[in-house]
């Protein structure tokens, strides 16, 4: 679809493009009427029932091819016949039809894609999306901040520079969509590297494959690891509070939007955050999100 008639079929050109609609099918009825032209000009109230379809509902849009195939036909000099004016309707209100079905899928599709892009920028945890060429299509501040590219810009860049396995696992095309976690290193932009635990899932934008990712450093765990087992404190009990905020947190909540949830205040989530962060051994939000998704995924 062309990008200046979704631009044209934006909801708040709603009224104009109805009133501009109508007004075009008036005039191609009154010069029908007019020219008592042994050709009809039916075939002209296409194009404003296609521009007024994106907004009016299906039973409406089907009336409507019905209303202008009668007019064509009652302008026609052509003798009366009610196969021709059966044709005529089907041919308008399926046109009709057609179109607004092309629009509103169009429009899901970005209401989905703006969505997943929300959620991307709000969350904690370093969330990366990838397209079919296996370059990053979505990358919140987390990542950025994790993979540290040169320039500052992982859009754009391909995810085979910092993570070689992610950039594989979009080659098996004819897969069937799949969810899976793994261990790996990262490349950051600077030369360093890490090892970070990465779930991720894939999925198709129409035909294209396509992936999101969650990335989590756990090269401090790996440090810990080789200290010694018995260093590693046992996994914390939470209350039903810390689990359900430790929920919304995974989900990229704010503190307003998780008090809101709960309908408890804003200060009792600071509190209730506060004791995640002692019970974890973690300092900031991004962390206490990964040790959620290693050790309290089960029970989330």
């Amino acid at each position: 679809m062309l990008p200046p008639l979704e631009r044209l079929w934006d909801l708040r050109n709603r009224t104009p493009v109805l009133a501009i609609s109508g007004g075009i099918i008036l005039i191609i009825a009154v010069i029908d009427w007019w020219a008592q032209s042994y050709v009809s000009l039916g075939f002209l109230y296409l194009f404003p029932i296609m521009l007024a379809a994106a907004f009016l509902p299906r039973w409406v849009v089907a009336g409507l091819g019905a209303g202008c195939a009668a007019l064509a036909e009652i302008f026609s000099d052509l003798n009366k016949s009610y196969v021709r004016l059966g044709f005529e309707t089907l041919a308008l209100a399926g046109c009709g039809l057609f179109v607004g079905e092309l629009v509103r899928n169009r429009r899901l599709n970005l209401d989905a894609q703006e969505r997943l892009k929300a959620l991307v920028e709000t969350s904690p945890a370093a969330i990366v999306t990838v397209d079919a060429h296996g370059a990053i299509e979505l990358a919140n501040q987390a990542a950025v901040e994790l993979m540290a590219p040169r320039d500052g810009l992982l859009i754009g860049s391909p995810i085979a520079a910092f993570l070689p396995e992610l950039h594989h696992a979009l080659r098996w095309e004819e897969a069937p969509q799949f969810r899976a976690s793994m261990q790996c290193r990262v490349h950051r932009g600077n030369g360093e590297s890490f090892t970070a635990d990465v779930w991720f899932s894939t999925y198709k934008e129409g035909a294209a494959p396509k992936l999101a990712a969650i990335i989590g450093d756990v090269s401090d765990e790996d440090q810990d690891t080789m200290r010694g087992e018995g260093e590693h404190p046992e996994r914390a009990v939470l209350n039903n509070r810390e689990t359900e905020v430790l929920r919304s947190l995974v989900q990229g909540l704010a503190n307003k939007e998780i008090a809101a949830r709960m309908e408890i205040s804003e200060s009792a989530v600071k509190n209730t955050i506060q004791q995640l962060f002692a019970k974890t051994g973690v300092r900031t939000r991004s962390q206490l999100v990964r040790v959620a998704l290693e050790q309290y995924r089960n029970t989330l």
